[in-house]
């Protein structure tokens, strides 16, 4: 059935509720009734159930729910013992202002490439420890840790956003078998959404960019009051503890890079395996009991509790708006429009405000591509530039929507209200993407 314009709705919802109550989960959760209840009527309830069990049994969604919640294992660890304030502790001797620390943050960001969460929680969590000292407001440090997280995965490509969109690209015919990832580096100087991202994100720490907004009164806060905006979970505060030494952090996190990137990226065995090594360590030195060391464990798997919660009703409600054919109502009232000039510039746009408006980052872009690659052949355009285009609309969408996964982790990994992280960043993130679709519409011209 096509629902055209009334697809919209359950979108405005999300983004109206979440602007005025300030809560994203319960806008999520109530988007996704809507889109049900126009798909079933007041039935919606045994269709909401049976979606929401099938996402649930998802191997993607289960994948999802381990590596994070583990992933609060491991940073419980590193906090209760000591290991993070050992680190942080370390790290302020050599920098000696705000900017400073920020600097360094957004440092650290570049080099952990591989994925966007593996980014988002282990930046956040390491980093608080040092930013703290200074009095930058954890909305800043949200702002710096999400910044580094999609984009790098993007502009890097050896990363899990590189292996899923390298293989929709050989999927589409669009690469030949195997040089999916070879494509997405050779559309890298097109994909000015994340390289712009990046850069801003220097120009905001130095003032070159001046902060506004939000921003601005999340900064003077934290400088003033020494409010610094935390909210999350007391398991992941960090603290100073006798047995306090960089080893306890330094150990574990080069057993959880190491174990991730080695013999193939994969996340979960990275995780699983450096919560193993980081309980050898703490055991053989006697930092903390095993006892308190597995309480530990669960009361980090407690503090992800949230942010799964959050993951599930996204991946609920893109599952309803792909039932409602969002996307492509979207896609066939630009597809008019669509002239060998503009036809990058208007993808960009048209799947940018897509990928926002549902917290969808990888599926609208898979949707569109079996449309966006055929007109880009029959007009004769750029097939690199079209890449660079929708990679640069899905890292827009992670980096600015309120309730997608990488905000809410970034939001999680730093230690603020997932609300507070995303209107705080929001006007650099449309500063990108402005400058952006900018950059597409000087290619057309020229």
């Amino acid at each position: 059935m096509d629902y055209g314009a009334i697809s919209l709705l359950p979108t405005g919802l999300v983004l109206l509720l979440a602007i005025w109550s300030h809560r994203t989960l319960e806008s999520v959760i109530a988007g996704a009734i809507l889109a049900f209840i126009i798909m079933d009527g007041w039935s919606f309830a045994d269709r909401l159930a049976q979606v929401t069990t099938q996402v649930l049994m998802d191997e993607s969604t289960a994948w999802v729910i381990l590596v994070c919640g583990l992933y609060g294992s491991f940073i419980a660890l590193l906090v209760k013992g000591g290991g993070s304030y050992a680190f942080g502790e370390a790290l302020t001797r050599r920098l000696g202002s705000k900017r400073g620390s920020l600097t360094a943050t957004w440092i650290l960001g570049l080099f952990i490439f591989l994925d966007d969460y593996l980014n988002s929680l282990t930046v956040g969590a390491t980093m608080k420890a040092v930013t703290d000292r200074f009095r930058v407001s954890r909305e800043m440090l949200a702002y710096v840790v999400d910044s580094t997280a999609a984009p790098m995965c993007l502009l890097i490509p050896i990363s899990s956003w590189g292996v899923f969109f390298g293989g929709l690209l050989e999927k589409n015919a669009v690469a030949e078998r195997g040089e999916g990832i070879a494509m997405i580096l050779a559309s890298v100087p097109y994909m000015f959404y994340p390289l712009l991202a990046l850069v801003i994100v220097p120009l905001v720490i130095f003032r070159v960019i001046p902060l506004v907004g939000p921003m601005r009164r999340a900064e003077q806060r934290a400088e003033e009051t020494g409010d610094l905006g935390v909210f999350e979970d007391p398991t992941l505060t960090v603290e100073s503890a006798s047995h306090s030494r960089t080893s306890v952090f330094f150990i574990p996190m080069i057993a959880l890079l190491g174990f991730t990137i080695f013999p193939e990226v994969d996340l979960l065995r990275g995780v699983m395996l450096g919560i193993a090594v980081t309980l050898a360590q703490y055991l053989l030195l006697g930092i903390m009991p095993a006892g308190q060391l597995f309480d530990t464990c669960v009361d980090g798997l407690k503090s992800m509790v949230p942010v799964l919660s959050m993951l599930l009703a996204l991946f609920v409600f893109v599952e309803a708006n792909n039932a409602l054919g969002l996307t492509d109502y979207v896609i066939a009232r630009v597809e008019p429009y669509m002239t060998p000039a503009l036809l990058p510039v208007l993808i960009f746009i048209t799947m940018s405000a897509v990928s926002y408006a549902t917290g969808s980052n990888w599926g609208v872009i898979a949707i569109a591509m079996p449309v966006a690659f055929p007109l880009a052949e029959a007009l004769d355009v750029n097939m690199l530039l079209v890449v660079g285009a929708l990679l640069s609309a899905s890292g827009f969408g992670s980096h600015a929507c309120f309730y997608s996964d990488s905000t809410v982790l970034s939001a999680q990994g730093a230690g603020c209200r997932t609300y507070d992280h995303a209107l705080t960043q929001l006007p650099y993130a449309l500063l990108g993407a402005s400058l952006a679709a900018f950059s597409y519409l000087a290619l057309a011209v020229l």
